[in-house]
């Protein structure tokens, strides 16, 4: 059975152990975090007078979904969510997004950075006092662990593609202590994996914490994702309610992790994994560049279960930034309030940044291929908000001229109405071996995985399972590593 390593060297330990105490740091279990009211009441207390995205220990606390939606002092509530009304999508089916925008950082790969430092650190293999923690990600992956090892007292290097937006590198600036911009756009992940290899060699003290590969990303978004849509699902649901499935850009393979344990919960439901239609490694084995920002592609990440998967969307980036500005233009708004949308939903669409909008469009996609009725629930995620896109609607005002109304109703007729079920497949098994295959090339020949790996993740059913069952062990290791730093 396949685990994340959990072996303990207790002179390093001891290490993160006197650092934590110097810089009065207490590391929530994911327990709390799946059930922040748990949370020691003097924490919660603390919590009052700091912001969402301070650099402050206790807002480790605010690694949850549960956060209230403000951007100080909030407290703890239910699941952050939005539904998205049938005058908006164009279809029957209920569409379901969980909001990212309130984790600290205002996306929800914080947790997912959380999963991958945190086990390292408290069992001693990562150790504060000498080696940085290197974030190579195409976006808010990087900024998730820049902020988590600022929490945490650890020196960290971001890297990510330097066409991503401006808000993310200024805000890095000021957190990671060295920030690397590598050639291209959000498709260019080889070239971060390059980075990497000479970072490696450099002779500096460092681990690096690739997010594609990392299994504490995958047990993040099982165990807290999952559980998170499950609780919504729960208080939503009609009497003659399904669970027909979730929608995941691809990304890391992160996300979409999700849609394991929701099969687990609800067998019906499907998983559909997203991604740009510009470039279609799934769908084609394709290739290319596109403006979907954060998604990263050209290949399958390791950490997702291919087999589980059921459906592969591709979604035109072109369809995402007419549809950004349609939600956040002043004429977008006019136009959508004729059509019927409440205003509610209207005043709300900024929560959606443009991996949010990409997710929105697969579930569309499925709802139509499926033929879903309003009975039916797709649950997907906004992972950040337009918070971190104010730029490009400058750029877009100054690419293309100002959103007129005309643009508007275009824009709703032809990519928010007008899509369709094109550029997407119903999985075989064939298909889901081809695209599992896929991981050979980038894992075993560049990354130095092996192939007795790859094929456990096929044949092995206990393969995944490893890894979910693990929340438990860590959370006792968290435990143990706060009871030796004496704060909690």
């Amino acid at each position: 059975m396949a685990k994340i390593d959990l072996t303990i060297n207790e002179e390093r330990l001891k290490h993160a152990v006197d650092r934590a105490r110097e810089r009065n740091i207490v590391i929530p279990t994911l327990e709390q975090q799946l059930h922040p009211e748990t949370v020691p009441a003097k924490f919660q207390k603390e919590l009052e007078s700091i912001g969402l995205w301070d650099i402050h220990p206790r807002n480790l606390f605010r690694i949850t979904w549960h956060n209230q939606p403000v951007e100080k002092g909030g407290a703890f509530g239910g699941v952050n969510f939005i539904e998205l009304p049938s005058s908006l999508t164009g279809v029957d089916a209920r569409i379901i997004a969980l909001v990212g925008k309130w984790f600290p950082t205002g996306a929800h790969k914080v947790g997912a950075a959380f999963a991958c430092l945190v086990p390292r650190l408290v069992t001693g293999q990562f150790d504060p006092t000498t080696e940085k923690a290197v974030w190579p990600s195409t976006g808010n992956y990087c900024r998730g662990g820049a902020y988590d090892s600022a929490l945490l007292a650890c020196k960290s290097i971001a890297i990510l593609p330097e066409g991503m937006s401006q808000e993310r590198f200024n805000w890095l600036k000021g957190v990671a202590d060295e920030v690397i911009a590598t050639p291209g756009t959000e498709s260019n992940v080889k070239e971060i994996f390059d980075k990497c290899w000479e970072l490696r060699k450099s002779g500096q003290e460092l681990m690096i914490f690739n997010q594609f590969e990392e299994f504490g990303n995958y047990l993040w978004h099982y165990t807290l994702t999952g559980h998170a849509m499950q609780e919504v699902y729960e208080k939503v649901k009609g009497p003659n309610s399904r669970f027909a499935g979730i929608a995941s850009n691809t990304g890391s393979g992160g996300t979409i992790a999700c849609g394991d344990y929701i099969k687990q919960q609800y067998p019906d439901a499907k998983i559909i994994a997203s991604e740009a239609l510009q470039c279609p490694t799934l769908l084609e084995n394709g290739f290319g560049a596109h403006r979907i920002e954060g998604i990263g592609d050209k290949h399958v990440p390791f950490v997702h279960n291919v087999r589980n998967t059921d459906f592969v969307t591709s979604i035109d980036d072109a369809s995402c930034v007419n549809i950004l500005r349609l939600f956040n233009e002043p004429e977008g708004h006019k136009y959508l309030a004729d059509k019927g949308v409440p205003q509610e939903t209207i005043d709300n669409l900024n929560l959606a940044g443009l991996s949010g909008i990409a997710n929105m469009l697969a579930a569309i996609k499925f709802a139509k291929y499926s033929e879903l009725t309003s009975d039916d629930v797709v649950m997907t995620v906004f992972t950040d908000s337009m918070q971190l896109y104010s730029s490009r609607i400058d750029e877009y005002n100054a690419e293309y001229g100002p959103f007129t109304r005309d643009d508007a109703a275009y824009s709703f007729g032809r990519y928010l109405h007008g899509e369709n079920t094109a550029n997407m497949a119903e999985l075989t098994l064939a298909d889901r071996k081809r695209i599992h295959n896929l991981k050979y090339y980038t894992w075993v020949e560049q990354q130095g995985r092996t192939s007795d790996e790859l094929n456990a993740q096929w044949y092995d059913r206990e393969y995944w399972l490893g890894y979910q069952a693990q929340k438990d062990e860590i959370d006792k290791l968290i435990k143990a590593f706060n009871d030796e730093v004496g704060i909690a």
